[in-house]
C-alpha cells in the first residue's frame, strides 16, 4: 500500500468519526516529514462554529503542535475536496501539498469549480494530488445524506 492510501485511510476513520456525531462525514490528517501531526474531523454542529471543518481543525492542530504557522513541508489529506476557506487556509498556512479523495461540484476550490492551489495571482502554490480512495469517500457521504433524507431529519445518519 502507498503512503498516499496509507493516510487517506486514516482521514477516512476521521470522517467515519464525523458520521457518528452526526456531522458530515469528512475527515484530514496532515503529515510533516513523514510522521502525522495531526487527525480532525468536522465538527460544526458539535461546536456550532461553521469554520469547524476538517481540514482546518487540523491546520490549527498541526501548528500548535510544531510552533509554527508555516507548514511548508507538510501535506494535508483530506477526504472531500476543500472549499474556499478551507483551500485559502492551505495557501496561508504554505502548505506544501493536498491530497485528497471526492471532488465536490458545489464547493470544490482545488480544481473543481475554483483553483486556489495554483492561481498565478496568490503567493504560495501547493501541489495535489487527487482521487485517492475517491469511491470510499464518495460512498460515506453518499450513504450519509441518503441516510439523512430517509430519517426526514428525525435521528442521525447511521454511519457507513
Amino acid at each position: 500500500m502507498d503512503e498516499d492510501t496509507t493516510y487517506m485511510l486514516m482521514a477516512l476513520e476521521e470522517a467515519r468519526l464525523a458520521a457518528g456525531q452526526g456531522e458530515v462525514p469528512i475527515g484530514a490528517v496532515v503529515v510533516c516529514d513523514g510522521a502525522v501531526v495531526s487527525r480532525a474531523h468536522n465538527t460544526r454542529e458539535a461546536d456550532t462554529d461553521p469554520t469547524a471543518h476538517a481540514e482546518l481543525t487540523a491546520i490549527r492542530a498541526a501548528s500548535r503542535k510544531l510552533g509554527r504557522w508555516r507548514l511548508s513541508e507538510c501535506t494535508v489529506y483530506a477526504t472531500l475536496e476543500p472549499c474556499p476557506m478551507c483551500a485559502g487556509a492551505m495557501h496561508q498556512a504554505r502548505i506544501e501539498r493536498l491530497v485528497y479523495g471526492a471532488a465536490d461540484p458545489k464547493a470544490g476550490a482545488v480544481g473543481t469549480l475554483f483553483d486556489l492551489s495554483s492561481d498565478e495571482r496568490l503567493n504560495h502554490r501547493f501541489a495535489v494530488t487527487s482521487g485517492v480512495l475517491a469511491e470510499e469517500s464518495s460512498a460515506l457521504l453518499r450513504k450519509f445524506f441518503g441516510d439523512l433524507r430517509s430519517n426526514e431529519g428525525n435521528g442521525r445518519p447511521s454511519v457507513g
